[in-house]
């Protein structure tokens, strides 16, 4: 009996996962289940929602596929050895380590449907990029003539994508044409190559900003992603990139780095701002990147330089950028923009959201909330504050997005730039393997029972 009662002493206790966390995983559960059944309810008697598997546009069907044995051995080796790896790697080891297996991850999960349908078709449908690369021969005239096709009703009106977005959008697939890299597959290969580099602008920002030690502990996170169900062959994974690199720039700039760095942080923002009309919101994290900085007034030239170039030449070319705007508020809400009710999307959009930056996330949110109560306490220069800061101003600008009707369904597409900065929030968390497990679950079972699209 003493011997017993001994073991059962120096038994160290089991990690519990705090009332918090749970709380907040539940309501994030909770979340899901209500827009999933109150969201087929209105599809199926109304038929408003134009989305098959609401709250994500998507089909039922249960499959595997070619990328099934390499999806799970990723989400497997990420769960069990992520945390230590990223612990111990030298830090340009670990960001070449995190972008190597993100794109593994994204891979296996778009091969999950196969070659063509997980990767080949997605840009080259009736409502992609590819298929009007053709019309950009002479492209300076494309330019000029761009919005007088954006219109539902107008004369060879551009496809659903082409004209929900600002030129620079099409013109990245024009030029991989030009450049002998046409078609479907490359262009679906370009947006994973260049879309998992994201992960590895984030870490970089999050050093920058925070520190060392909070990078090291996300980078698991960010490279096991759910939202790789989405990112493999979108556009958007190729827009998060970008804003995730311009991001980045500023945060070296602004922190002791070189004021070239700010030039470049401005370049990519007004690419972005060329890339999705909606990525402007981008500039409420890049003025939290500025006010987290000392070195802000020195790089503030640098990036209104940066941030001119891109805007100035597509004007001179032709191209206005707020009438295009304008056309493509009123297109949307001819179709069916016009036809989804807001009172469902503007909390439905929230729970794609929680599909897309996982279960961990939404604990690490609310820990990041209660890092910021430190600031009342005067520890508003501490790193966690300085994360939970860059973490705020992401989740204030998808807020604004959801808020302004723009974005009624396909959020789990449309989001992405935004979802790969809350992910760094489980740099917060305790118990990282259990978290990653549960991060990478529910989106093995979302690419292998629903044919997701957008």
């Amino acid at each position: 009996m003493r011997t017993r009662t001994r073991s059962r002493a120096a038994a160290p206790d089991r990690p519990r996962l705090p009332a918090g966390d749970l709380a907040a995983v539940l309501v994030a559960v909770l979340l899901v289940v209500a827009a999933v059944v109150v969201g087929r309810r209105i599809q199926f008697t109304r038929h408003t929602l134009f989305v098959d598997w609401p709250p994500l546009v998507g089909t039922w069907d249960p499959h595997i596929g070619p990328g099934t044995p390499a999806a799970v051995a990723v989400a497997v080796a990420v769960a069990v050895y992520g945390p230590r790896a990223a612990a111990r790697l030298p830090w340009r080891g670990l960001l070449l380590a995190a972008y190597g297996t993100a794109l593994a991850w994204i891979w296996s999960l778009a091969l999950v449907d196969g070659w063509r349908r997980g990767v080949v078709d997605r840009l080259v449908n009736r409502h992609e990029y590819v298929p009007v690369v053709g019309r950009f021969h002479d492209i300076p005239a494309a330019l000029r003539d761009f919005t007088h096709h954006i219109l539902v009703h107008s004369p060879d009106n551009w496809p659903a994508h082409v004209a929900g977005h600002p030129p620079g959008a099409v013109l990245t697939f024009v030029l991989l044409d030009r450049a002998g890299l046409g078609g479907g597959g490359w262009a679906g290969a370009w947006c994973i190559t260049v879309g998992a580099t994201g992960c590895v602008a984030v870490l970089v920002a999050v050093r920058a900003l925070a520190s060392e030690r909070l990078a090291r502990r996300a980078a698991p996170f960010l490279v096991l992603a759910p939202a790789a169900v989405w990112a493999g062959a979108s556009p958007d994974a190729y827009f998060a990139a970008v804003a995730a690199w311009s991001l980045a720039l500023l945060a070296l700039a602004v922190t002791g780095g070189s004021r070239w760095w700010a030039l470049g942080a401005g370049l990519l923002f007004g690419l972005t701002c060329y890339l999705s009309y909606g990525l402007t919101l981008f500039a409420v994290p890049g003025a939290a990147v500025l006010l987290l900085g000392r070195g802000r007034l020195r790089a503030l030239p640098f990036l209104v330089a940066g941030i001119v170039v891109v805007p100035a030449v597509f004007t001179l070319v032709g191209f206005d950028w707020w009438e295009g705007y304008r056309l493509l508020v009123r297109r949307y809400y001819e179709g069916a923009g016009g036809v989804r009710p807001y009172g469902y999307w503007v909390w439905a959009n929230l729970a794609c959201t929680v599909l897309l930056v996982g279960l961990a996330t939404a604990a690490g949110l609310r820990r990041a909330g209660g890092a910021l109560g430190a600031v009342r306490a005067g520890g508003r220069g501490t790193p966690e504050v300085r994360l939970a800061v860059l973490v705020a101003a992401v989740a204030l600008a998808l807020l604004a997005a959801d808020l302004s009707g723009m974005s009624k369904a396909e959020t789990e597409r449309i989001w992405l730039p935004f979802a790969l900065w809350l992910l760094p929030a489980c740099a917060f968390l305790t118990g990282t393997r259990a978290w990653l497990a549960a991060q990478a679950v529910p989106a093995l079972l979302v690419n292998h029972l629903l044919l997701t699209g957008w």
